[in-house]
């Protein structure tokens, strides 16, 4: 009786084991042969964060939903061609100084809503979509690692000539769809992709 029940379990056994073979040797390749097309819109990926230099802005965020260059415009008067990056972080969490430098600028700046730039040397880095209850102000000496501001939200009211409106005609934080960082860098007034100031 015993030996009749080992070989049914035998079987599946030998069957498990090829279905796993045949799953490795055929499915597995397929995925390293042919550049399949993810739509990444509702869970964008992550970037690892690895410099000594810089530091990420936002300490616990790392999915980017929109990188630097060509892309489709998400919402009337964004921009085709992306200055920066856009992280996703919730509203209110905080982000920091990358690296060590001084406040040039507060204020709400068109698509970039409520902007907070922070400059060292030749580089400026541009924090944009921000809350807009400043915790530092033009002048201010930052050292690297500083939280700076927070994330701001979708939607402000009362700011004059503010033209960025959502679906639904309420006033948006410049050109956005809902909450994030936008972090744009320049160098010597160039922008560059800001993640190649990171290394994975």
């Amino acid at each position: 009786m015993s030996n009749s029940f080992f070989i049914p379990f035998k079987r599946i056994v030998l069957l498990l084991c090829l279905l796993t073979f045949l799953i490795c040797c055929f499915f597995i390749p397929i995925m390293f042969f042919y550049n399949f097309n993810f739509d990444y819109s509702d869970n964008p990926p992550s970037f690892l964060i690895d410099s000594s230099e810089y530091l990420w802005p936002t300490p616990g965020y790392t999915s980017i939903n929109s990188y630097f260059g060509k892309r489709n415009s998400p919402t009337a008067g964004a921009s085709s061609f992306h200055k920066g990056i856009d992280i996703g972080a919730p509203e209110g969490s905080s982000f920091i100084a990358i690296t060590s430098g001084k406040i040039t600028f507060t204020g709400f700046l068109g698509g970039g809503g409520y902007t907070i730039t922070l400059s060292s040397g030749s580089m400026k880095i541009t924090y944009c979509h921000v809350s807009p209850n400043y915790i530092v102000k033009t002048g201010d000496i930052i050292e690297k690692g500083d939280i700076i501001g927070y994330v701001g939200p979708k939607n402000v009211y009362g700011v004059p000539g503010n033209t960025y409106k959502d679906s639904n005609g309420n006033p948006t934080n410049g050109a956005t769809t809902g909450p994030h960082l936008h972090l744009g860098i320049r160098v010597n007034e160039q922008y560059i992709d800001p993640l190649s100031l990171f290394k994975k």
